[in-house]
């Protein structure tokens, strides 16, 4: 089983003011849900992992915040994919939980829901503490999309500076990492 770690805010969809509290403020970046779609037809279980501080705030109840997943999850099913789980951190920074990213309690709790080893995830985002977290339990290839968070950053041909874990592969957007992943299954593969 291979899982597909994503982050949401800023990788699946553009970044709100402060908080997204409503489906109708969940707006998906163009070629993201494709990406997803694509993957998951690929043979790739697609899970998110999301901290949601707005819960712990209480700026966002979690019926608005499953009626917002809900309407995610329609969408790529829509497109013939398929998001297996959405795991989220309720917690605020000030809560010092272990699940908020950049800690990696919720890089756990999916790898051992799902009995993968690290071996078998890929995790990709657009914020560092997504990546930092799959770093924290050794998920072996980490992917930064530039988009969200990191949409200003230029796309770099060499190594990312400290503090961006070791061996990260950065791509412009999400379309670019499917790309990415697709082509080097198939090369694998071809080689067997």
């Amino acid at each position: 089983m291979k899982i597909a770690i994503f982050d949401r805010d800023g990788t699946l969809n553009v970044l709100g003011n402060e908080y997204i509290a409503t489906p109708d403020e969940w707006i998906p970046i163009p070629g993201a849900l494709e990406a997803v779609a694509r993957l998951s037809r690929a043979g790739w279980h697609v899970v998110i992992a999301t901290n949601q501080p707005g819960l712990g705030r209480g700026v966002i109840d979690v019926h608005a915040l499953n009626a917002i997943h809900s309407r995610m999850l329609k969408q790529v099913a829509a497109l013939g994919g398929r998001i297996d789980a959405v795991f989220f951190c309720p917690h605020s920074d000030a809560e010092h939980c272990s699940c908020r990213k950049p800690a990696p309690g919720l890089m756990e709790q999916i790898r051992d829901r799902y009995g993968v080893e690290r071996s078998e995830m890929v995790a990709v985002g657009s914020a560092l503490s997504h990546l930092q977290a799959a770093a924290a339990i050794g998920v072996p290839q980490l992917h930064l999309v530039c988009t969200g968070a990191a949409a200003e950053m230029d796309v770099p041909t060499g190594v990312l500076p400290a503090p961006w874990p070791e061996g990260t592969h950065v791509h412009t957007d999400l379309t670019a990492f499917a790309d990415f992943i697709t082509a080097a299954r198939a090369a694998k593969a071809t080689a067997h």
